[in-house]
């Protein structure tokens, strides 16, 4: 049978908590700023935690399931 590999993408961009749960960051906060507000740019700049919907797919990527 071979190795599962882990997916490279998943793993520079969520970590695992010490509750289980996945921190992701927000997207759409890397270029184009211009045109967005202070506000939408502050908010994007804060970590958060993947979606109950999400998750299954997220931890197959990270070899985790």
């Amino acid at each position: 049978m071979p190795k599962v590999k882990t997916k490279s993408a998943a793993k520079k961009r969520f970590v695992l908590t010490g509750s289980g749960k996945i921190k992701r960051q927000h997207a759409f906060h890397s270029h184009i700023l211009t045109k967005k507000t202070k506000k939408q740019k502050r908010n994007l700049d804060h970590s958060t935690i993947v979606v109950k919907a999400n998750r299954k797919a997220v931890l197959e990527q990270l070899c985790l399931r």
